[in-house]
């Protein structure tokens, strides 16, 4: 079963530093019925695997709501030349050919850079370059997240910066909130939300 690879790998810029640039490998996979659980410790091998390459920066792992077959990894590295040596290495290779029994079709494999991965692009019919959705879209989908956040969140660590005098100090306590906050966004709400809001994202206007 071969893969269907949505883009190819992201080219460094004239005059850009290739070595600064975070790139990430958005991998769907839809699971068989009554094999997930042989898939789960297959993805756990793969990413133990991957974690080894240099470069590796993290997986995020989409799993499918109740009843649902689609996972989707996100695969970071640091550099474009490190996710191609992971993309192209026989480790990985020999890793998607022992899935091949636990896959209802071939993996759909798409490429970014910086945050592109929490906005992967929308596979097109066969002979059709992938959709990418609008920037405004992405714009307005990331405004809403972040908005709401900046409220909560400092209201929520109030109490702790009040416990904890050292951790309210100016800058010390601003960075602590960006942190949380851009964790949340990155890899606890956008996976989800642009899932949730997927028809409209790629719906022509």
């Amino acid at each position: 079963m071969s893969s269907a690879v949505s883009s190819d790998l992201p080219a460094a810029s004239p005059g850009s530093d290739a070595s600064t640039e975070s790139v990430s490998l958005v991998v769907r996979h839809r699971v068989r019925a009554g094999a997930q659980a042989a898939y789960e410790g297959w993805l756990a091998e793969t990413m133990r695997v991957a974690a080894g390459f240099p470069g590796h920066q993290g997986v995020h792992v989409v799993r499918p709501a109740a009843g649902g077959v689609e996972y989707i990894i996100v695969v970071r590295f640091a550099t474009c030349d490190q996710l191609t040596r992971w993309y192209e290495s026989a480790e990985r290779a020999r890793l998607i050919a022992a899935a091949q029994p636990y896959l209802a079709r071939g993996e759909q494999v798409s490429f970014g850079a910086g945050i592109d991965y929490l906005f992967p692009p929308e596979h097109g019919a066969a002979g059709e370059p992938p959709m990418k959705s609008p920037a405004w879209k992405q714009w307005l989908i990331t405004t809403s997240v972040i908005w709401p956040l900046t409220m909560v969140v400092p209201w929520a660590f109030g109490p702790v910066f009040k416990a904890l005098p050292a951790l309210g100090v100016y800058g010390v306590q601003h960075g602590i909130l960006a942190a949380v906050i851009v964790a949340l966004v990155v890899w606890v709400i956008m996976p989800r939300y642009t899932q949730l809001v997927h028809d409209w994202l790629f719906r022509k206007e």
